[in-house]
């Protein structure tokens, strides 16, 4: 994985709102609901979350400041540098397996498996560190290679206020650890995301596996779903249906007036435009649907109604 700082696009003194106003602007960007037509986009995706489990973690930011962890968080091996192998003066660049192979046999005693004062066997050394090539220059057979690791299922609840906001939420991994998740427009109940590297690690050294979100929407007192599209019922008393005049119409934001013409019916229903969930262009809309309430007890509502019926 890339610097995290790179994915991020911010500098390494950046303050941790600056990194994580970026991280909202990349995820916002690269959004695989944004970019349907790019086959690279969940890559991209996953790659700006991954960044931003390092530097929006005080902690593992620290680490990958001093080198102690890569750039998907897992701590780095000391390894020989470019320049050679100890006091012998070894120097890997440009030889082939087979060269490699004989410089160390050398170094072992001029024959393979020879230990002298109780020195580690030159081959065996040579396997660990290049692995498949050693074993194609003895004629050995190739190991395995690594496995990746398992995949991990989370459930991650959204409310309609949540949805609407469109704020990234912060979720608990099985494996313990947190990440920021950006809410995808047009989110439909039960839509799964892949989240790319952050699944379990491999116990073989391959791939880190991935984690499969399936987001739900909480049942909500007021309000239904109907894709971007939200349906609520209002309360009107049948004075107010006969004269016509203002009614609050609840929505996600708070109360709102809504002016009903004279002589509304019950189940007559109003739009109320941008009043719903985000979409992809724009937002959806409120339906209202009139609920005409009737009071306990009338007695000259009751005697007009009976002079009308006679």
């Amino acid at each position: 994985m890339r610097d995290p700082y790179v994915v991020l696009g911010v500098q390494k003194g950046a303050s941790a709102a600056e990194v994580k106003k970026a991280f909202r602007r990349a995820a916002k960007q690269h959004h695989p609901d944004q970019n349907q037509k790019d086959p690279k986009a969940a890559g991209r995706f996953a790659e700006i979350n991954s960044a931003y489990e390092i530097l929006g973690d005080s902690s593992k930011r620290a680490q990958f400041d001093r080198g102690e962890i890569d750039g998907e968080g897992k701590p780095k091996s000391s390894g020989f540098g470019s320049g050679g192998f100890g006091s012998g003066g070894f120097n890997a660049g440009g030889a082939s397996a087979e060269d490699l192979f004989r410089q160390f046999r050398n170094m072992g005693g001029g024959r393979a498996g020879a230990s002298p004062q109780g020195a580690p066997d030159a081959s065996d050394i040579f396997g660990r560190m290049f692995g498949d090539t050693a074993q194609r220059a003895r004629g050995e057979p190739q190991r395995p290679k690594p496995q990746p690791g398992a995949d991990a299922t989370v459930t991650m609840t959204l409310t309609l206020e949540e949805i609407a906001a469109g704020e990234p939420k912060r979720i608990r991994l099985p494996m313990g650890r947190d990440i920021e998740v950006a809410i995808p427009h047009n989110l439909r109940d039960g839509q799964t995301v892949r989240l790319r590297g952050q699944g379990y690690s491999s116990p073989t050294g391959g791939e880190t596996g991935d984690t499969m979100l399936t987001m739900r929407i909480a049942p909500h007192d007021l309000f239904a779903v109907d894709g971007a599209d939200l349906r609520t019922r209002v309360a009107v008393s049948l004075a107010d249906a006969v004269l016509g005049g203002p009614v609050i119409v609840p929505t996600l934001g708070g109360g709102v007036e809504m002016a009903i013409p004279a002589m509304t019916s019950s189940g007559r229903t109003f739009r109320l435009r941008g009043k719903g969930l985000p979409q992809k262009a724009g937002t959806g809309d409120l339906y209202a649907v009139i609920d005409i309430t009737l009071p306990e007890s009338d007695p000259e509502l009751t005697a007009l109604m009976r002079h009308r019926k006679d």
